[in-house]
């Protein structure tokens, strides 16, 4: 009976993905641990992951907020605009997406290749124009200025959605043509379902980059109760005062739970919508 021959190499390949993964997951892993804490004690045993003594305290304290306002006010702001304004994007972007595609109309290509190129544009560059533009609106203090513009489509997410829609067989719409529909009945009855992959995608990305958004609440959110979790914790490590360490990184802790949430529900169609161009349609 002949015996196995170890793969060496396969071995080593997985034993360096592995100390690999945990370099990464490392500050993750010392957040979370170090959430559970003594406040004097998180710095003085940095070089400990496990704690000492466990406790929830920083939980407790954490989750009282400051200036009166708790974080589940900030919370329910983050959820506000990060849901809001991902219904926005894929709707926008979904539509934008099948003119490009599908719809021939007059300078289609221009204005495809000037969509293209707000892409190369830095953020920078527009922040203080938009800004003038919402202040002027009497925007400013309010969620207008993050959530109206997200029903202009997405760029990144309107070319996304093009690779999807373009594997799609034209003679589906031909088809569907013939059977009497028109151009909303073959978008909402053939396009939507078959690029369900391309929409999760979205939806996943979309919403993880507006839950960490930082800059965009700071420059049109002024008021404490309407800050989002992003400013929260900025505002929580106060310099003037003693900052409460333990209850920062609770908090820290606890706005990761809405993305794993997301991430470990929609996996499946996350890794489906990158693999894929459409061409399963």
């Amino acid at each position: 009976m002949k015996k196995s021959r170890i793969n060496w190499s396969n071995i080593a390949y997985h034993v360096l993905m592995v100390l690999f993964s945990f370099l990464m997951l490392y500050p993750v892993l010392w957040m979370i641990f170090s959430s559970f804490k003594e406040n004097e004690r998180i710095f003085a045993t940095a070089h400990i992951l496990i704690p000492e003594k466990w406790i929830i305290e920083n939980y407790i304290e954490g989750w009282k907020g400051f200036g009166g306002t708790s974080f589940d006010v900030f919370f329910k702001n983050s959820l506000f605009y990060s849901g809001v304004g991902t219904i926005g994007t894929v709707i926008s972007s979904l539509m934008v997406a099948y003119g490009f595609s599908r719809v021939n109309f007059k300078g289609r290509n221009f204005w495809f290749a000037c969509m293209m190129m707000t892409m190369m544009l830095p953020a920078q560059v527009v922040i203080i124009p938009q800004f003038i533009m919402f202040h002027k609106f009497n925007w400013v203090n309010s969620f207008k200025p993050l959530i109206v513009p997200t029903f202009t489509a997405g760029p990144f997410f309107v070319f996304l959605i093009m690779q999807f829609i373009r594997g799609i067989p034209s003679e589906l719409d031909e088809a569907a043509k013939i059977d009497g529909c028109n151009k909303y009945e073959i978008f909402f009855r053939i396009i939507v379902p078959l690029v369900k992959p391309a929409i999760i995608t979205t939806t996943i990305f979309s919403f993880y980059w507006k839950w960490d958004d930082f800059l965009g609440p700071l420059l049109y959110l002024n008021k404490p109760k309407l800050y989002t979790v992003s400013l929260a914790l900025r505002a929580f490590n106060d310099a003037t005062t003693k900052t409460n360490w333990g209850g920062l990184l609770a908090m820290s802790t606890l706005s990761l739970v809405p993305v794993l949430i997301i991430f470990f529900a929609f996996q499946r169609y996350l890794v489906e919508g990158i693999a894929t161009t459409g061409l399963k349609g």
